[in-house]
């Protein structure tokens, strides 16, 4: 059987990992160094809100095409996994629509107006303008899903493992053992991971603050009024994994301390746009779990999904998913089984 170790057990790393350990011939290890429960600024997939808000344009489409149908499927049939169904707006603003139109904005296809993704979203509609907040020329709604990252991550994590003995997850190091092929989902980190220290890819920091209070709906909208860097969401976990009031997207940023000033414009956007989360009360009505702070790994040049040999050995490499690595993980992994088939003159089982 050939020996496959993972290393990295973010969500990119675990559902690798997943879909290697449904073909029976592979045995699978994951290495790492930050494991599911876990909160460290080297380790993004814990901090992320998570939930599928397609950023990918048309022809790059390919991942979050893919990985739509199974995130669905298990929101529906598998509730242990901490993934729920939730309306999803996103709003385009007035004074956003010349750069959205001229292709000048950062989260390439999410705010076009004739979305690629409405196809993907069985009940996508674009919002009648009485549904529109003052300042936003137009919106789209659809159902999509919110990720209890604290939930999903360990289930992934015992799912890629469980139940045969050859399969295992380890913290740092593992046993001594020939390896036949190493996959490297290691994030952020492979900027300094030695064989690849790929210099294109540097953090986005991201700011968050969780509350306990309950949003009717998803929703982001294109752009701020407040600092460079600054951005909407407002997403509710499953499970009581608290809403998620963002954020940032400060690229380059390693800061791993929440702003205190940050956090106010954060929490003064989310009730402002939507009152009823705080049930009208404003900022004093949010009742605050935590502030969090993570590295959204960004590779310039976009995703390296691709297998090299380093030292002898294959290295099939899947990182650098900067902040769509959840609502792209299944199609990426499947990507992954694909280039193992190919490293190790496999046939699909």
């Amino acid at each position: 059987m050939p020996n496959i170790v993972v290393v990295g057990a973010g969500v990119s790393g675990l559902t690798s990992a997943y879909l290697l350990s449904k073909e029976s011939a592979n045995t699978i290890t994951v290495v790492a160094k930050h494991m599911p429960g876990d909160y460290d600024i080297e380790y993004a997939s814990p901090w992320a809100g998570a939930n599928v808000l397609p950023m990918a344009t048309k022809p790059s489409s390919r991942w979050e095409r893919q990985t739509w149908p199974e995130l669905k499927r298990l929101a529906e049939e598998v509730p242990e996994t901490g993934i729920h169904k939730m309306k999803s707006r996103v709003y385009r603003r007035e004074k956003d629509l010349q750069k959205l139109r001229g292709g000048e904005y950062a989260f390439d296809g999410l705010f076009k107006e004739d979305p690629w993704y409405k196809t993907l979203f069985e009940d996508f509609r674009e919002l009648s303008k009485d549904e529109l907040p003052r300042g936003v020329a137009s919106g789209a709604e659809f159902t999509s899903v919110c990720i209890n990252t604290m939930l999903y991550l360990p289930w992934l994590a015992f799912s890629s493992t469980s139940p045969r003995p050859p399969h295992g997850v380890t913290r740092g190091g593992s046993k001594k053992a020939k390896v036949d092929l190493v996959i490297n989902t290691t994030g952020l980190m492979a900027s300094r991971l030695g064989g690849v220290a790929d210099q294109d890819v540097v953090p986005v920091r991201g700011q968050v603050v969780v509350v306990r209070n309950e949003a009717p709906y998803m929703v982001t909208k294109s752009g701020t009024d407040d600092a460079e860097g600054d951005v909407f969401y407002i997403m509710t976990r499953a499970a009581g994994g608290g809403t998620i009031l963002g954020g940032t997207y400060q690229k380059g940023q390693w800061e791993s301390q929440a702003d205190p000033n940050t956090a106010l414009r954060i929490m003064k956007r989310a009730v402002e746009m939507v009152p009823e989360l705080a049930d009208g009360k404003g900022v004093q009505g949010l009742d605050v779990v935590r502030h969090g702070v993570g590295l959204r790994p960004y590779r310039n040049g976009g995703v390296r999904l691709e297998k090299e040999k380093i030292g002898g050995t294959w290295v099939v490499h899947n990182y650098g998913h900067a902040g769509w690595g959840y609502q792209g993980s299944y199609g990426c992994a499947e990507r992954v089984v694909e280039l193992v088939d190919e490293a190790l003159n496999q046939p699909k089982l």
